[in-house]
């Protein structure tokens, strides 16, 4: 098994130690052996464009390793970060099947790696494999929820100090074991910028640094390196509204 940016590349889907826990990627066993003759493994680079918004869709990406961030822009530049794409995914789902331009642009996050079918390809084999349309419906439904749940949090949240409360809150969920964080403290990991985070707010980079500062200045929050400390989960509740 080759190895590349301090993990594993994992070549073959059937020897996967993890496709069980993925989304998509628990699939049959005469699924996945088809899956492994269409796909094509890559490892990309932080920062590598897998998908462009308004691009003819020339096909998927499964999410092995490694994190991307899906976001769309406006005609005047605004540019939105739409969700998180974990292992597991399928990217660039919804223009494949469609036969649509891709929605979003996917851009990854750290170094990465990813299996590539081509639509002609993924059509056919969604075509011979029955069992794998429920699988797409519910990456679809996942996608939809998010598309969701970043409306609900942009739409109807009063502030920015409430969106990033959420945001934290929301990557709460996923905390790191961390021996470092006191028992009443959650760790979590935060590899976005600032200018990253306020494309999830949909405000400005300036907005996050100062409401971030306020956060710690509080004892709300504490930063080390791309390691966050929720240090008073209750209060940033507070600011949530139900």
């Amino acid at each position: 098994m080759a190895s590349a940016y301090n993990f594993q590349i994992i070549e073959n889907c059937l020897k996967c130690p993890m496709r069980e826990d993925k989304l998509f990627c628990n699939l049959s066993h005469s699924a996945l052996r088809a899956l492994q003759e269409i796909k094509a493994t890559s490892v990309y680079p932080k920062g590598a464009l897998l998908c462009l918004e308004g691009q003819a869709p020339r096909g998927v990406f499964i999410l092995c390793t490694g994190r991307a961030k899906l976001s769309t822009t406006s005609a005047e530049g605004k540019t939105i970060i739409l969700r998180i794409a974990e292992p597991g995914e399928v990217l660039g789902l919804t223009a494949v099947v469609g036969n649509a331009p891709y929605e979003a642009t996917v851009e990854t996050l750290e170094p990465t790696q990813a299996n590539f079918i081509s639509q002609t390809d993924f059509v056919r084999f969604l075509e011979h494999n029955s069992d794998v349309g429920l699988k797409v419906a519910q990456q679809l439904t996942h996608n939809c929820k998010c598309a969701y749940d970043e409306i609900r949090s942009l739409g109807l949240s009063n502030s920015v100090p409430e969106k990033i409360a959420k945001l934290l809150l929301r990557w709460a969920e996923s905390p790191l074991d961390n021996g470092k964080k006191k028992p009443s403290e959650i760790a979590i990991r935060v590899t976005l910028t600032q200018e990253e985070i306020a494309q999830f707010a949909g405000t400005s980079r300036e907005t996050v640094s100062r409401v971030l500062g306020e956060f710690k200045k509080k004892g709300w929050l504490r930063v080390r390196g791309a390691t966050w400390f929720i240090l008073n989960k209750p209060e940033l509740e507070k600011l949530v509204t139900t």
